[in-house]
This record gives structure tokens, C-alpha cells and sequence, in this order.
């Protein structure tokens, strides 16, 4: 409700043109409501925009967020930026462009704002080289990690360690970084089993344009938990 929707509903408009405010002081408090919430408003859009907040929508109408944004604001131990600082010097060596520029952008950030009595340093002393094979997959990450989030079946061309050919459909579930290849865990409906496989050793990978909710059953957790009670069996022969 904004103030002229108030004002036209307590003021009659005579043909002479003079507003008539005959009543208007008995409706004072609602008019007082009125303006509070135009000042609401108004320092909401004041604060997103300080922020820098992707927002969508006007004024009476409604925002809309596009996109997480920002964290609340903390206070980071130099050691805490240090661990920070070496896992963003892995994505930017070990990950796909979209991560690394992604990774690039943080750590900007950081330089940018880490400015107490200590100064960040230029350099934090870590130094990354990604081994040659995990470079070969990063052009499938990108979709990946789009389907994780999604929920989107991929149709994939994978050749195995030894050289066998396949075509799959996979429930894409998450990926792993082993230091020297990426691999990516997920339901494979040719199996009808759980699989990892190395992203590098994918020819192909592809939408088949359908989307896969959670199953009981052919999910990461139910993964990581077949794994579990497969260690503890080993242990158990031990």
C-alpha cells in the first residue's frame, strides 16, 4: 500500500480541481503506515545496492534473488586465509575455466578486502602444477557439475583402462579430485549399479534431456555408504 493509493481513497477530487481533505486526519495512522513502509522500501533498495545483490523486481511489485551472493561479514585468522588461499591455488590449476576464473575472482576479492593492521601478502607461497592427464577432463566439467546440480542424466562415451569402449547413461552424483585425475561418481543405468568414472576417459559427454529425482537407493549417500560397509567387510577378512 503506498501513500497516493492512500491519499486517493481519503480525498475526494471536486470538479473545480481543489482536493478536498475532509476526513483526512482520521486517517492519519494508516497514512503514517503507508509512508513506513515507502521508507522500508526504500532502504532495502539502499542496502541490496551497497551489497551489490542481484535483485530483480521494483517497488511494490517484488524482488526477485537471481543468484546466491554473499556471505555475512566474519573475521578470518591469517591461517584461515592461508587455507583458503592454497584451496583456491588448486582450483585455479586443477579445475575447469568456469571454476578457475571463478577462483581468480575470489581471491581478488580477499586481496581487496583483507586489509586490517597485516596487509595480505602478494604472495601466499603455494605453488600448483595439475598433472597433465586430470587436464584432459576439464572440458566435461562444466556440464557435469551442471547436471549434479540439476539433476540431469548425461549420455557419455567412456573408453576404460583398458581400452574398452562403452556408451552409458548416468545419474551424475559427484566428483572427485585425486590429485592426479578428476572422476565423477554416479548411478549407471547400463550397470544398474553404482560406478566412478575418470573424467579424463571420456570421449563424449552429453544432455540426453532428461531430468532424475533422488531414489532411494541410487543416491551419493546410499554410495558412500556401500563403500563403508565394503571397507568394513574387508577389514572384518583381515
Amino acid at each position: 500500500m503506498h501513500l497516493f493509493w492512500c491519499l486517493h481513497r481519503q480525498c475526494e477530487v471536486r470538479s473545480h480541481g481543489i482536493v478536498c481533505l475532509y476526513g483526512l486526519l482520521d486517517q492519519l495512522p494508516e497514512i503514517f503506515e503507508c509512508l513506513a513502509a515507502v521508507k522500508q522500501e526504500f532502504l532495502f533498495e539502499n542496502a541490496v545496492d551497497a551489497f551489490g545483490v542481484p535483485i530483480d523486481g521494483e517497488r511494490g511489485v517484488g524482488y526477485l534473488l537471481r543468484e546466491p551472493v554473499f556471505l555475512p561479514p566474519m573475521a578470518l585468522s591469517f591461517t584461515e586465509l592461508e587455507a583458503l588461499s592454497l584451496g583456491m591455488a588448486i582450483v585455479q590449476e586443477a579445475a575447469d575455466e568456469e571454476l578457475q576464473a571463478a577462483a581468480v575472482a575470489v581471491m581478488n576479492k580477499v586481496g581487496e578486502h583483507a586489509s586490517n593492521r597485516r596487509q595480505a601478502p602478494k604472495s601466499w607461497g603455494f605453488g600448483v602444477y595439475a598433472f597433465e592427464r586430470a587436464q584432459e577432463g576439464f572440458r566435461h566439467m562444466p556440464l557435469i557439475r551442471r547436471a549434479i546440480r540439476e539433476g540431469l542424466k548425461l549420455r557419455i562415451d567412456y573408453r576404460s583402462l583398458d581400452d574398452r569402449n562403452s556408451t552409458r547413461v548416468i545419474r551424475p552424483l559427484q566428483t572427485e579430485f585425486w590429485g592426479r585425475v578428476w572422476t565423477c561418481s554416479a548411478w549407471c543405468e547400463l550397470r544398474n549399479s553404482f560406478r566412478a568414472f575418470r573424467i579424463d576417459q571420456m570421449q563424449h559427454c552429453e544432455p540426453t534431456g532428461e531430468a532424475f529425482q533422488p531414489e532411494t537407493g541410487k543416491t551419493i549417500e546410499d554410495y558412500l555408504k556401500q563403500i563403508a560397509d565394503q571397507m568394513d567387510r574387508d577389514q572384518d577378512r583381515s
